[in-house]
């Protein structure tokens, strides 16, 4: 099977597009809080980030999550805190299952780095 390059160029823009902004490297601590099963149990977990965007962040967890669960995020660096959703789950790793988690209201300055 032959791919011509200009095609390969073309699938490249047209995926890079629906990134919204530039990912980088980053261990930032974080907390993640939300509501349990029981409604009077609230779960907390810290954690350190892979990557974050403006956006939000990915991150490894020992603990299971469901897509669209609400959280409240907090940069332990910066001590801000944001509403986030998780919006992607990725694979179980050894460290434990990758998050793609979002950020509600993004604030540009959230992570505390320039992005």
């Amino acid at each position: 099977m032959t791919v011509k390059l200009r095609e390969l160029k073309e699938e490249g823009v047209r995926y890079g597009e629906k990134r919204r902004g530039r990912r980088m490297n980053s261990r930032v601590p974080i907390r993640l809080e939300w509501d349990g099963e029981a409604a009077s149990k609230r779960k907390t977990v810290e954690a350190i980030t892979r990557t974050v965007n403006p956006y939000g962040c990915l991150v490894f967890l020992t603990e299971t999550l469901e897509l669209d669960q609400r959280l409240a995020l907090t940069n332990l660096a910066t001590q801000t805190s944001n509403a986030a959703v998780v919006v992607w789950k990725g694979n179980q790793q050894p460290e434990g299952w990758e998050y793609g988690i979002e950020l509600v209201a993004p604030d540009m300055e959230f992570w505390g780095i320039e992005l």
